[in-house]
This record gives C-alpha cells, sequence and structure tokens, in this order.
C-alpha cells in the first residue's frame, strides 16, 4: 500500500536521523570544513559558466557577477528544503531584476545551458555506477525504501499518464499563447545565444564547469572521509550517480528520500548516517549562504521577502 511504504520511508529516514546524532562524536570536522569550502568553490565557479550564457544572450546590457552568483546560490540554497525546486523559480526572478531588458523566456533557456554538461557527465557517471555491481538497477527501483522513486518504478502506466498529461497541459499552454508564440521563441533563441558558437561555448561555460565539477568531486571526497565512509574515486563516483538519480525525482527537498536509499543500498546500512549527515551539512551551508546572498546583495530581509516581490513583478509584467 502506498500510504503503509510512506510510513515505512519516514520511519527509515527519523532511524537515519537518529543515527547521524548519535555519531556526531565520530564526524571528522576538519574534512567537514573542507568539504564546505570546496563545495562553496564549486557553485561559484557553476554560477560563473552562468553569466557567461547570460552575458552572451545580452551583450549589450551590463550584467554584474555578483548578482548572477547571488541568484545561483539563493536559489541552491532554497532547493535543498523545499521540494519540487521552488529555488528555480527564485532564480529567475532575481536573475531577471538583475539584467536590464531581460525576459523570463530567455533567462529560462540560459539556464537549460547548463544542463548540457550534467547531461554529459550524468552518462558517464551513470555508466560507471551501474557497472559497479552495488547500484540497484531501474527495474529495482520499485523495492527501495523511497517513496517518491518507488511509487513511480512500481506504477508504470499511472507514470506514463503523468507525463503524457503533462505533455498536453504543455501544449494546450502553447496553444492558448498562439498569439504571442513568435515573440516566445525569439526570446528562447536568445537564451541559447551562446550555443551558436561552439567554441565560445566550450570555452566559456562546458571548460568552466569541467572545474567546478573536480570542486564538486573533492567536496564530496571529504564529505565521505567527514563521515568515516572513506573518499575514494569509486565511492564519489557512485555518490554522484545517487544525486543524479536524486535530481531526476525532486519531490523531497534535494531528493533526500531517494538520496538516502540509494546510499543505504550502495554503502550498506552503515551508512544511513552519511546519507543524512551530507545532506544536512549541505542544506545548511547552503542555505545559510543563500541567506547571505540575497541579504547583501539584494537586500531582502528572507527567502518570503523574495517570493512575495517576484510575484508582484510577474502581475506587473502581465500587459
Amino acid at each position: 500500500m502506498p500510504l503503509a511504504s510512506l510510513v515505512s520511508d519516514i520511519s527509515t529516514f527519523f532511524n537515519a536521523v537518529g543515527d547521524f546524532f548519535s555519531s556526531l562524536a565520530d564526524i571528522q570536522f576538519g574534512a567537514l570544513l573542507i568539504a564546505l569550502i570546496a563545495f562553496a568553490i564549486y557553485l561559484t565557479i557553476r554560477s560563473r559558466a552562468a553569466f557567461h550564457i547570460l552575458r552572451a544572450a545580452y551583450p549589450s546590457e551590463h550584467i554584474e557577477f555578483k548578482r548572477i552568483w547571488a541568484a545561483y546560490i539563493a536559489a541552491y540554497g532554497f532547493n535543498n528544503v523545499i521540494p519540487a525546486r521552488g529555488g528555480d523559480v527564485i532564480r529567475l526572478f532575481l536573475t531577471k531584476s538583475s539584467i536590464p531588458n531581460s525576459s523570463y523566456p530567455a533567462i529560462a533557456a540560459a539556464t537549460f545551458v547548463e544542463v548540457i554538461f550534467d547531461a554529459t557527465m550524468g552518462v558517464f557517471i551513470l555508466t560507471f555506477a551501474f557497472t559497479q555491481g552495488v547500484f540497484p538497477k531501474p527495474p529495482d527501483f520499485s523495492k527501495l525504501h523511497a517513496f517518491d522513486l518507488a511509487f513511480f518504478a512500481g506504477h508504470p502506466k499511472f507514470t506514463l499518464f503523468l507525463l503524457t498529461l503533462v505533455g498536453i497541459a504543455g501544449l494546450a499552454g502553447f496553444a492558448l499563447l498562439s498569439r504571442k508564440v513568435r515573440a516566445f521563441w525569439a526570446r528562447v533563441r536568445q537564451g541559447f545565444t551562446i550555443l551558436r558558437d561552439r567554441h565560445r561555448y566550450f570555452r566559456e561555460v562546458w571548460l568552466i564547469q569541467l572545474g567546478g565539477w573536480f570542486f564538486r568531486f573533492t567536496a564530496f571526497w571529504f564529505l565521505l572521509d567527514a563521515f568515516n565512509i572513506g573518499g575514494s574515486v569509486k565511492n564519489v563516483l557512485l555518490v554522484l550517480g545517487v544525486n543524479a538519480v536524486a535530481a531526476a525525482v525532486p519531490f523531497t527537498p534535494g531528493g533526500a528520500g531517494v538520496q538516502q536509499a540509494f546510499l543505504v543500498k550502495v554503502f550498506g546500512g552503515g551508512a544511513a548516517a552519511y546519507s543524512v549527515g551530507q545532506q544536512i551539512a549541505i542544506a545548511i551551508f547552503s542555505l545559510s549562504l543563500g541567506f547571505f546572498a540575497i541579504v547583501a546583495i539584494f537586500r531582502f530581509r528572507s527567502f518570503k521577502e523574495v517570493i512575495a516581490a517576484g510575484r508582484e513583478a510577474r502581475v506587473a509584467d502581465v500587459p
């Protein structure tokens, strides 16, 4: 029963939280600090790639990197505590407010450009993970203690129906906006501007994201050390594989439920404290950094204030 599965998953999660707090004395805080610093550098480098994409889309506008950085950091922090990637909406608003004469379709398209690198690395990482003999295969996803992933994997007909419904809703929205569709797609193409220059994209986006990826790799290496799992190339790539799957099912903050279920399956029951610990550490750190960004750069006093301002700006944009 779905309800019984959900209750079981919640119970498993809180048991893992208990394991985490009972093992606080065993955490290597030096390694944890290094991991968080490396993670902050990773996010900063990623935001630099986003800045280059936007600068290509708006070459005649003055764009401050610190505001693009702050929007990226704020969104990442918010996504780690709010499900369904609500932080992405915050990022769109903060980025648009930072670029004169910009539009939401162009900025959303520019954000999508970042996914190209993630997709290329994701293929490599997941191929490695699935060939190691410890990573769950897709048919086994329904047996994992992650309600969201298990539900969709165990109900393929419903999943197909839901995807079809989303597609139909998208087509209906497209039809309703047909009178404005030409201007809409012109703005979308503007967000993809940097892709028309492959050398510039490779130099200013892909390579920069690769540099950031190495800092992300470093961060998880030291997180594994901090929680006594042990950092190694194999272990880090398995964790990154877990993150790739969790990112595809964003129904819990940061994909927490999926991450916990996969990490315990991959590393054994002893990884329960690590799965919760690394999630808590990254969530608290990124949320704090995001809060600093919106206060220091955008002069908002809370995430709630950002959301309210975004709604007001959206209403004001409607003709």
